[in-house]
C-alpha cells in the first residue's frame, strides 16, 4: 500500500504537531525533541528509526500518552490530550492504544490467556468485568489462534520461545481493538526469521482491523515491511530517503 493511498483512504487516528520535549540535569539542557510531527492513519504500519538516543521512545512515550509534551500538542481522534487529567488519559490509553516493548513485560504469575485479557479487566470495574468477561474471553481466544498461540492459552510466559512472547504481546495490545499500536523495538532481542514472522503478524492485523502502527526499531528488514520510513534526526522528524 503506498503512502499516498493510505493518506487519501484511511483516518488520522493519532497526530502530533509540533511536539517538543526537553530534559535538564542540573546546568545541562537536553533538547531531544525540536517540533517533531506525525500524523499516523488506520490500516498503515509506520517504522520509526535513527540512531539510539536520538528521542525515538521519548516520541513513543509522547504519542502514548504516557508523558506529556513542553510544547506542541498529541491528537486521539481529532481530541487535544495535553488538557486532559491524568484519569482521563489512562482511561484513553487502556481504550485506544495498544503498546508492544521489546520486553514483553508479561505477567509470570498468570498464563498466557490471563495475560492477554489484563487491559480489558484492568479497565472494568469488578461487576462489569463480570459480565463482560466471557466476551473478551472468546476474543482473546481468536487473537490466539491467529497468532497461532491456541494451544499455549493455559502455559506460562516463562515456558515460551521470545518469539511466541512477542505474539502474546500483540494479542495482548490488540484485545481492546485499539485505534493504534506503538511498538518500541519489538523485534529487538528475536532472531532475524523470528522477527520476520513478527513483523507479517504486526502488517496482517494492521490491515485486518485498520488499526495505525508505529514501530520503532533499528531493524532494517522490519522497516522494509513497514508502508512509510521516518528517520528522527536533530529531535525532528523526516521521511527517511
Amino acid at each position: 500500500m503506498s503512502d499516498a493511498a493510505v493518506t487519501s483512504q484511511t483516518p488520522v487516528v493519532l497526530r502530533a504537531d509540533a511536539v517538543q520535549r526537553r530534559f535538564v540535569d542540573g546546568e545541562r539542557r537536553l533538547e531531544v525533541l525540536r517540533g517533531a510531527s506525525i500524523s499516523l492513519n488506520g490500516g498503515e504500519v509506520t517504522a520509526l528509526v535513527g540512531r539510539s538516543g536520538s528521542g525515538k521512545s521519548t516520541l513513543l512515550h509522547l504519542l502514548g500518552l504516557l508523558d506529556r509534551p513542553d510544547a506542541g500538542e498529541v491528537y486521539l481522534d481529532g481530541t487535544p490530550a495535553g488538557n486532559l487529567s491524568e484519569r482521563d488519559r489512562a482511561c484513553l490509553r487502556n481504550r485506544h492504544i495498544g503498546f508492544v516493548f521489546q520486553h514483553c513485560f508479561l505477567l509470570s504469575e498468570f498464563n498466557v490467556l490471563e495475560n492477554v485479557l489484563l487491559p480489558a479487566q484492568v479497565g472494568c470495574s469488578p461487576l462489569a468485568w463480570a459480565a463482560a468477561r466471557e466476551q473478551y474471553t472468546q476474543r482473546a481466544r481468536e487473537l490466539l489462534k491467529q497468532t497461532g498461540l491456541d494451544q499455549q492459552a493455559r502455559q506460562r510466559p516463562l515456558t515460551l520461545s521470545g518469539g511466541e512472547q512477542q505474539r502474546v504481546a500483540l494479542a495482548r495490545a490488540l484485545l481492546l481493538q485499539p485505534k493504534v499500536v506503538l511498538c518500541d523495538e519489538p523485534t529487538g532481542n528475536l532472531d532475524p526469521d523470528t522477527a520476520g514472522h513478527i513483523m507479517d503478524l504486526v502488517v496482517e492485523m494492521s490491515r485486518k482491523q485498520g488499526t495505525a502502527v508505529l514501530v520503532v526499531t533499528h531493524d532494517r528488514a522490519a522497516s522494509g515491511r513497514a508502508d512509510r520510513v521516518l528517520r528522527l534526526e536533530h529531535g525532528v522528524l523526516r521521511p527517511e530517503t
